[in-house]
Parts: C-alpha cells; structure tokens; sequence
C-alpha cells in the first residue's frame, strides 16, 4: 500500500516562511510527477506547484517568486519552500504523485498565515 504522507504546516505571520514535505512509503518502482495543491475554507482545490521526475517545475501565478517545489527522487519526497506569505496562502496543503499508473494524493496539512 502506497501512501503519501505530509508535514511542516503550521501558523505563521504574514512575511515569514514554511516548508512542507511530503514523503512516498510503501511498494514504489518509481515516482512520476509530483506536484502541491491547495484548497481554502469554501473554494476549490487548485494547483499550487507541480515538478516532473526529471526536475522540470511550473507554478500557479499566485506563488510564482514566492514558493520552490523540490524533489529527492533518492528519498521520495517533495518539498514547498514557501516564502513571504501572505493571508491568501491560508489553506490546506495537499501533496500528490504519480505511482505507477496510480494518482496518489496525501492527507493534507494545515498552514495558516495570520497576524
């Protein structure tokens, strides 16, 4: 059994910084893309970073310049290096990969930014 497990959400004040990690247990041959979604309190879940097995990155323009998405393929687990945050980053984390030909998804993690 394949699982994806999350950590490193919290509260922080706006400006500061977080980092989440995501870590691949179980059975794996091998990890495809990775990628970070958010989901706020009454909104959809939306793409927040994604980074394919060989290293290529996108992000969503709301955190362009501000979040790094990072993988250890020797480790399965990505990373969000999440800087300056703001209110609007308020949400639950959620990490996903491609395993095999499965889409896994974790359980979530918390972060809020508040003053």
């Amino acid at each position: 059994q394949v699982q994806l497990v999350e950590s490193g959400g919290g509260l922080v004040q706006p400006g500061e910084s977080l980092r989440l990690s995501c870590a691949a247990s179980g059975s794996i041959f091998s990890i495809g893309a990775m990628g970070w979604y958010r989901q706020a309190p009454g909104k959809q879940r939306e793409l927040v970073a994604t980074i394919s097995s060989d290293g290529r990155t996108s992000y969503a323009d709301a955190v362009k310049g501000r979040f790094t998405i990072s993988r250890d393929n020797a480790k399965n687990t990505v990373h969000l290096q999440m800087n300056s945050l703001k209110p609007d980053d308020t949400a639950v984390y959620y990490c996903n990969a491609v395993i095999g030909v499965l889409l896994k998804w974790g359980q979530g993690t918390q972060v809020t930014v508040s003053s």
